[in-house]
C-alpha cells in the first residue's frame, strides 16, 4: 500500500513539472498558423510569408492551416478552443475588432479568449471603379455616386471582409447609401468590376495592385496617410478631396488564452525576428504593405490597438445596421 502511495506521489510530481519543462523546451514539433480564410487570399499571403520567416527562430516547420467560413469566425473560434501550448496560433486581420459588432452570437471573446503575440502589418485599401465609369478622380466619383445613388453599386467580398468594412466607411464619409453587392470572396468581385457589372470596389493593395498596373480598373484613391512607392500615381483620399477617409487592414497574431509565458515569449521573439527578414520586408513592400515598427510588435501594443479598434468600429457597424447570426 505504501509503495502505491509513493508511486502516485511520483506521478503527481512529474505531472506538475511536465508543463513548465515542456514550455521551456518549446517548440519540439511543427507550429500551426490558422488562417480563417481560404488559401490564396491576402491574410493567407501574410500568414505564409510570416510563418516561413519564423521557422529560423523556432527551429521547427511552421504550417498554415486554412479554416474559412463565417467571416473568419470559424478559424478564430478553433484557435480560442485549442490547447494553450503554443502549437496552434491565429493570424487574422481587422476582423478581430469588427466581429463583436457584426455577430450577435460570437463564439469567442476577442478581449478574453486569447493571448496577444503582436501586430504584423498594415495594408492600405484602394478605391476602384470600372474603367467605363464616367469619373476620373475621387471628386468626380463622389459626384457621380450622389447623382446616381439609386442605381450605383458597391461590391464587396462578403460580410466582415475588408472590402465590406471599407465600403461602410466610404459611404459614411460621402454621406451616401449605395446598393451593395456581396460576393463570396474578392476574386469574383474584382472580376465583375473588370467586366463592368458593378461600379465601385474598395479592397486591399495585396489584391488590387496587379489589376491596377494592368489598367483593368480605375484606381481613384488610397486609404493610407501617404502615397505608396509601389503606386505613386494614386493620391491618398485626403489629397483627392476626402479627408478622414483612412483605413488600414491590419494583421496580428494570437495564441489561445492560458498559453504559458515562456512559450508566448518565444513566439513573440520569433515574430519580431521574422519581421526584420529582408525577403519578408521586400515581399510586403511589393504588395503595398507596411510592417509595424518594433514597439508595435508586442502583446501590449496589440492589446491596446485591438481595444481601440473595437471602440472605433462598433458604432459604425451598429449605425449601418448590418448583422450576422
Amino acid at each position: 500500500m505504501h509503495r502505491l502511495v509513493r508511486v502516485a506521489a511520483v506521478v503527481a510530481a512529474i505531472a506538475l513539472t511536465a508543463g513548465p519543462v515542456a514550455a521551456q523546451q518549446f517548440p519540439t514539433k511543427p507550429v500551426t498558423i490558422v488562417v480563417p480564410f481560404a488559401a490564396g487570399g491576402p491574410t493567407d499571403t501574410v500568414a505564409r510569408s510570416v510563418g516561413q520567416a519564423m521557422e529560423k527562430s523556432l527551429g521547427q516547420p511552421v504550417i498554415v492551416e486554412n479554416k474559412p467560413g463565417a467571416g473568419g469566425t470559424i478559424g478564430a473560434s478553433d484557435v480560442a478552443r485549442a490547447a494553450p501550448d503554443g502549437y496552434k496560433v491565429l493570424v487574422w486581420h481587422i476582423g478581430m475588432s469588427t466581429s463583436p459588432a457584426l455577430y450577435r452570437k460570437l463564439p469567442f471573446d476577442p478581449l478574453k479568449d486569447y493571448e496577444y503575440i503582436g501586430l504584423i502589418n498594415d495594408v492600405p485599401m484602394t478605391l476602384l471603379a470600372r474603367t467605363t465609369l464616367p469619373a476620373n478622380n475621387l471628386q468626380e466619383l463622389v459626384a457621380y455616386l450622389k447623382a446616381n445613388q439609386a442605381k450605383a453599386t458597391l461590391a464587396n467580398a462578403g460580410l466582415g471582409a475588408a472590402s465590406h468594412l471599407c465600403g461602410l466607411l466610404f459611404q459614411q464619409a460621402i454621406q451616401t447609401d449605395l446598393t451593395t453587392v456581396p460576393y463570396k470572396g474578392t476574386a469574383p468581385a474584382i472580376t465583375d468590376l473588370i467586366g463592368g457589372q458593378v461600379d465601385v470596389l474598395c479592397d486591399q493593395t495585396t489584391n488590387t495592385t496587379q489589376q491596377i498596373k494592368a489598367g483593368k480598373v480605375k484606381a481613384l484613391a488610397l486609404t493610407s496617410a501617404k502615397r505608396l512607392d509601389t503606386l505613386k500615381e494614386i493620391p491618398t483620399a485626403t489629397e483627392a478631396g476626402l479627408p478622414g477617409f483612412e483605413l488600414g487592414i491590419w494583421h496580428a497574431m494570437y495564441a489561445p488564452k492560458g498559453t504559458p509565458k515562456p512559450v508566448l515569449d518565444k513566439l513573440v521573439a520569433a515574430l519580431q525576428s521574422a519581421l526584420t527578414n529582408p525577403d519578408l520586408q521586400k515581399r510586403f513592400a511589393d504588395l503595398g504593405s507596411v510592417i509595424y515598427p518594433t514597439d508595435k510588435q508586442t502583446p501590449a501594443a496589440l492589446s491596446a490597438h485591438l481595444k481601440s479598434e473595437i471602440d472605433k468600429w462598433t458604432p459604425i457597424i451598429k449605425k449601418a445596421g448590418v448583422y450576422a447570426d
